[in-house]
């Protein structure tokens, strides 16, 4: 599991797929979402809009992804 670490309180699903280099678009990244390619905390997530927060885990393609807050 890789660990994504955000300097905000949350991170929209979309750019997080577009900042952990698992997309190359915004268009890329809204259709693997629409598809159902995309999984949040264990479950099917389809609205790109959806805020991930430190704790969450984001599943696409193989990859997991732990969403922490960068404290430095």
């Amino acid at each position: 599991m890789e660990k994504i670490l955000i300097n905000t309180d949350f991170i929209k699903l979309d750019a997080l797929l577009k900042y952990a280099a698992l997309v190359g678009t915004g268009g890329e990244a809204k259709y693997v979402i629409s598809e159902g390619m995309v999984s949040l905390n264990g479950e099917v997530c389809t609205m790109r809009g959806k805020k991930i927060y430190p704790g969450d885990k984001v599943s696409f393609a193989d990859n997991e992804l732990l969403v922490e807050k960068n404290e430095a």
